[in-house]
C-alpha cells in the first residue's frame, strides 16, 4: 500500500513539475509549444526545399533560356513513355545529405547571375565547356548517381534494347564504366572541344589501378571521332 502511494506522489510530482510554472510559462507548454514549432519550422523548411526543386523555380533565372530550351529538344522532355525527367532529376540527389550539400553548393549559381558571368549568349558559349566539365567530374565521381534515380543497369532488359545500346551497356558493366562515361550531352548541347576535356576530367579523378577504366572510357572517345 505504501509503495502504490509512493508511485502516485512519485508521477504527482512529475506531473506539476512538467505543467508548473518556469519564470513565464510552464514547462510542458514551453516543450508542446516548442515542438508544433518544430513541426512547422520543419514543413516550411521541406516545402521552400522541394519548391526550389521545381522546373519553373530552377529556370526563372534568365540565363537559364538556353539550357531550357536545348532540354526541351531532347528525350528526356518528351517520350514514348511519356516520363518526363526534370532539372532536379538530373542535378539534385535524392538522399538528404547528399541534396543538401548540392543545395549549398548551388548558392554560387546566385552569385553568378547578380554578376552577369552568363548574362549574353556570347558569355554563355565562352563558359559552357567549362560549366559542362565540372558537371561531369561530379557525375564521374558519384558513378551518375542522378541519372540512376531513374537508369539502373540492374534493372535493364537488354533482349528489348537495340543491338547498339544493349553492346555498349553490357560494355560498361564489364569495364566499369559509368553512365557520363557515353552520355555528356544527353540534355544539353555539347560545347566544342568535349572529348579533349572530358578525357581530361578522367585523368584527374583516375586511381592508379584503375587503367582498365580509363582505356575503356579512351576507346570509347576514340570511336566517337570517327
Amino acid at each position: 500500500m505504501a509503495d502504490t502511494i509512493d508511485t502516485r506522489g512519485s508521477l504527482r510530482r512529475l506531473w506539476d513539475w512538467f505543467w508548473g510554472p518556469t519564470a513565464v510559462l510552464s514547462v510542458g507548454f514551453t516543450l508542446v509549444a516548442g515542438f508544433l514549432a518544430g513541426i512547422l519550422f520543419w514543413g516550411g523548411f521541406h516545402w521552400t526545399l522541394e519548391m526550389t526543386n521545381s522546373e519553373a523555380f530552377c529556370v526563372s533565372c534568365h540565363t537559364m533560356e538556353t539550357n531550357l530550351g536545348e532540354y526541351r529538344e531532347t528525350i528526356h522532355y518528351n517520350n514514348h513513355s511519356g516520363v518526363r525527367a526534370v532539372c532536379a532529376d538530373c542535378h539534385v540527389p535524392k538522399e538528404w545529405q547528399h541534396k543538401v550539400k548540392a543545395k549549398i553548393i548551388a548558392v554560387k549559381d546566385v552569385y553568378h547571375e547578380l554578376r552577369g558571368s552568363i548574362a549574353t549568349p556570347e558569355l554563355y558559349e565562352e563558359r559552357r565547356l567549362q560549366m559542362a566539365a565540372l558537371v561531369w567530374k561530379k557525375m564521374k565521381a558519384n558513378d551518375s548517381r542522378e541519372c540512376r534515380n531513374c537508369h539502373n543497369f540492374e534493372y535493364m532488359d537488354f533482349t528489348i534494347q537495340e543491338t547498339r545500346a544493349a553492346s555498349e551497356h553490357q560494355r560498361a558493366i564489364d569495364t566499369g564504366m559509368t553512365c557520363i562515361d557515353c552520355h555528356q550531352g544527353i540534355a544539353h548541347n555539347l560545347p566544342a572541344g568535349y572529348l579533349e576535356e572530358y578525357e581530361r576530367v578522367v585523368k584527374s579523378l583516375q586511381k592508379p589501378s584503375a587503367s582498365t577504366e580509363t582505356n575503356a572510357v579512351k576507346a570509347y572517345l576514340a570511336d566517337k571521332t570517327q
